[in-house]
């Protein structure tokens, strides 16, 4: 994988065309692909009670970053996400 950090912050352009600075909030293998988990930094930064939004990237070999538009890849993922973390 990419080398990729827990901890680490980029800035990715959202569906909007808007930079967003996201935090990661930890990184995965899955069947020889490489995932990360990232979350809203300013949803970090409030101190709630409330869920925080979770988003997974799949991280091709050049290192890009692609969003899991398929629902049961996307739910598998966050499945092993949560049982890992």
């Amino acid at each position: 994988m990419e080398t990729v950090n827990t901890g680490e912050i980029f800035t990715i352009v959202d569906e909007n065309e808007q930079e967003q600075d996201v935090e990661v909030l930890g990184k995965l293998t899955v069947d020889g692909k490489d995932y990360v988990a990232v979350a809203f930094v300013e949803e970090l930064l409030i101190e709630s009670e409330e869920d925080i939004d979770v988003f997974f990237f799949h991280i091709e070999s050049n290192g890009e970053w692609v969003s899991i538009e398929d629902d049961d890849e996307f739910e598998r993922i966050s499945t092993l996400f949560e049982n890992v973390h």
